[in-house]
């Protein structure tokens, strides 16, 4: 029976992964409202029920896509963690120059993202953690950086931390909807410099407009 058993495993851990792809394709083709199930499971040769029997549900077979979408980026890591200081930027540009290797995988992570902002979605709650998480390690790095360039109390760590995960995002759908107008490794490349950049060796705004007491810049 043990042996059994333990033959199993590596042919549950492909069927799973097949899945897994298959369900990546189809939401970001589709989107999760409008990728089912069976869908998914023609895909891979199974029947709706044998994917609940791997997954449970739709929702937790999304959410195990989103897992499996952030554990590629760091696979070639050392202990598959993001690093920290000036390599965590090195990090984000090789990121940019893989994922424009990966289409599919980008375009599943830019609908999935985009729905998340909707009522009720039950990748809400992982989009926020997520991008909770990486503002506050981008912002780690930054201040790290900072201390041994002795640069104190950089007060733009923060936006520059939102805008590193936005720029890269919205490079992205750029490149999905236009790949041949858009270079998606090179545009990064060129945003996450010149952010960096403007937090190490702050200069005179060239583009900064007047901003009204108590509020924002004017549109």
């Amino acid at each position: 029976m043990a042996k059994r058993q333990a033959k199993s495993r590596p042919e549950t851990a492909r069927k799973r992964a097949e899945i897994l792809h298959a369900a990546m394709e189809t939401f970001g083709a589709k989107g999760f409202a409008n990728g089912t199930l069976a869908e998914i499971a023609d895909h891979v040769d199974m029947t709706h029920a044998g994917v609940l029997h791997h997954f449970g549900s739709k929702t937790q077979l999304l959410l195990e896509v989103l897992t499996y979408r952030d554990e590629t980026d760091v696979a070639d890591l050392v202990e598959q963690h993001i690093p920290g200081g000036m390599e965590l930027f090195r990090h984000l540009v090789r990121t940019a120059f893989v994922n424009a290797r990966r289409a599919g995988i980008v375009q599943a992570f830019a609908v999935l993202s985009g729905e998340a902002v909707t009522d009720d979605h039950p990748a809400r709650a992982y989009f926020e953690e997520r991008y909770r998480n990486l503002r506050a390690e981008v912002a780690r790095a930054f201040e790290a950086v900072c201390a041994e360039r002795g640069i104190t109390a950089p007060g733009t760590v923060a936006d520059a931390s939102a805008s590193i995960l936005a720029v890269m995002d919205g490079l992205q759908v750029q490149w999905l909807l236009d790949p041949d107008a858009v270079d998606l490794a090179r545009a990064s490349e060129f945003a996450i410099e010149a952010i960096v950049a403007a937090v190490l060796d702050p200069r005179e705004p060239v583009v900064a407009t007047p901003r009204p007491m108590g509020g924002t810049a004017p549109a």
